[in-house]
C-alpha cells in the first residue's frame, strides 16, 4: 500500500503562517480515560505555542461534548457509536453511522484545514483518522492500553507516530513508529505532596487509622461496589477508614441502604471532585485498571489492588493490570473473584508493610510524568517534517 506520509494535500495549510500557529485536530473520547489525556495534550500544545489552533472531534451524546468545552476548547460531534456486543439489532445502524461519520470528518478536515491530527481512542477517533488518511493529513495515535484495539491496529499502518504507555507494543504496530511516552495525566489530581492532613480533614478522618480509597471511575463499578457492600462489616470491624467513590449510577441505591451517616469511618461519595486529596488520604487504593487511572496511580505511588473491568474491548484492562503485576507493582483480583475475596485481600495487604513498600517502590518506577509534553513535541515534529 502506498506510503502517504510525505504527500501533501490541497486542504493543508502551512504549519506556521504569519502570526498563526499550527492547526491540530484531536479526536476521540467516550470516557474520562480518553478525554483527560486529550485535554492534557491540547494544553501542552498551547504551552509550546499559544497560537496553536485546536479543534476537538468527539461523539455526540458522549462525555467529551461537555468536558471539552468546559476546558476551553471547541468540539464538533459525530453521530457515531461503538459496536454493541451481543446485540444484532443495536448494530444494524452501525455501518450507516460509520459512513456518515467519515463523510462528516472529511468535511471537518476540509473546513478546518489541519496540519495534523491526533487520535486518543474512543468512537470518534476511527472515522476522523481514517478521513485524515484519505486527505493526506499526517496523524499520531496515542494508544493508552497495553493491548491495542482493532481500529488502532488498522490505523497504525499509516500513522506517522504511535505513542504508547507499555512495553511490547511492537506486536500491534510497526516498531519504527512506536515511541514510549506514557499516558498523559491530570497533573492536579496527582499533586498530593504535603496534602495528607488537609485530605483527612476534608473527609473527617483520623490520622491514627488506616484509610482505603475505592474508586470505580465517574460512572462507578458494580463489582467494586458490591464487594465493598459485602465486606463492609469486616472493614469497620478492623477499624479501617474507607473513602468509597460509588459513581453516579450506584450512589443513590447505596445511600438508600446505608443512610447518610452510616459510620464515622465510612465516607461515601458519588464523585471525587478533589482527586488529589482522595489520593493523599489513602494508605491503599482499590481501583479498576483503565490506562489513565494506572498512569495516575504510578505517580501517586501508593499500594494498589487492581480489579480490571471485564466489560471492555479485548479485555484490555486485565492486560493493563497484568503489566503492573509482572513488575510486582500491583496486586490483582479478578472481577469474578472480587465479591468473595477483595475485602479480605485488602485487609491482608494493610497488615503486610513489606509488601506495601515493595508495591509502592515498583509502581513509582513505572511513572512517566511528562507524557503530554512529549506527545505534543512529537506532533510538532511531525508537522515540521511534512
Amino acid at each position: 500500500m502506498e506510503d502517504k506520509s510525505n504527500m501533501k494535500d490541497a486542504t493543508q495549510k502551512p504549519p506556521l503562517q504569519g502570526a498563526g500557529g499550527p492547526r491540530i485536530i484531536i479526536s476521540g473520547g467516550g470516557t474520562g480515560g480518553h478525554i483527560f489525556p486529550a485535554i492534557s495534550i491540547a494544553n501542552a500544545l498551547k504551552t509550546i505555542n499559544p497560537n496553536t489552533e485546536i479543534l476537538f472531534v468527539g461523539a455526540n451524546g458522549r462525555m467529551e461534548m461537555e468536558k471539552v468545552p468546559a476546558a476551553g476548547y471547541k468540539i464538533i460531534g459525530l453521530d457515531i457509536q461503538g459496536i454493541q456486543r451481543g446485540s444484532v439489532v443495536k448494530n444494524l445502524m452501525f455501518p450507516v453511522k460509520l459512513v456518515k461519520s467519515v463523510l462528516a470528518a472529511i468535511r471537518i478536515i476540509k473546513d478546518f484545514k489541519p496540519d495534523a491530527a491526533v487520535g486518543v481512542g474512543g468512537y470518534a477517533s476511527g472515522p476522523l483518522l481514517y478521513a485524515a488518511s484519505l486527505k493526506n493529513i499526517p496523524y499520531l495515535i496515542q494508544e493508552q492500553n497495553s493491548y491495542a484495539g482493532i481500529t488502532n491496529k488498522w490505523l497504525g499502518k499509516h500513522a506517522q507516530k504511535i505513542c504508547v504507555a507499555f512495553d511490547g507494543m511492537e506486536k500491534f504496530f510497526p516498531a519504527a513508529k512506536i515511541i514510549k511516552t506514557g499516558n498523559p495525566i491530570r497533573k492536579d489530581a496527582v499533586n498530593i505532596a504535603g496534602k495528607h492532613n488537609e485530605a483527612l480533614e476534608l473527609y473527617s478522618l483520623s490520622a491514627f487509622k488506616k484509610t482505603i480509597l475505592i474508586t470505580g471511575g465517574s460512572l462507578g463499578a458494580r463489582t467494586l461496589n458490591n464487594s465493598i457492600m459485602n465486606g463492609l462489616d469486616k472493614l469497620l470491624a478492623a477499624d479501617v477508614q474507607v473513602i468509597w467513590q460509588t459513581g453516579k449510577f450506584y450512589y443513590k441505591g447505596i445511600i438508600e441502604k446505608l443512610g447518610e451517616n452510616y459510620h464515622p469511618n465510612l465516607q461515601v461519595r458519588e464523585f471525587l471532585t478533589r482527586m488529589d486529596l482522595a489520593y493523599a488520604a489513602a494508605d491503599m487504593i482499590i481501583s479498576r485498571a483503565g490506562a489513565g487511572t494506572i498512569a495516575e496511580l504510578c505517580m501517586v505511588k501508593k499500594p494498589v489492588i487492581l480489579v480490571p473491568s471485564p466489560n471492555v474491548a479485548e479485555d484490555h484492562q486485565t492486560k493493563n493490570a497484568l503489566a503492573l503485576v509482572h513488575e510486582n507493582a500491583a496486586v490483582f483480583v479478578a472481577d469474578s473473584d472480587a465479591e468473595a475475596k477483595l475485602v479480605d485481600r485488602a485487609l491482608e495487604l494493610l497488615e503486610d508493610r513489606d509488601l506495601q513498600k515493595k508495591l509502592s517502590n515498583n509502581i513509582a518506577q513505572m511513572a512517566m510524568p511528562n507524557a503530554d509534553e512529549t506527545i505534543a513535541k512529537e506532533l510538532i515534529q511531525i508537522i515540521s517534517n511534512n
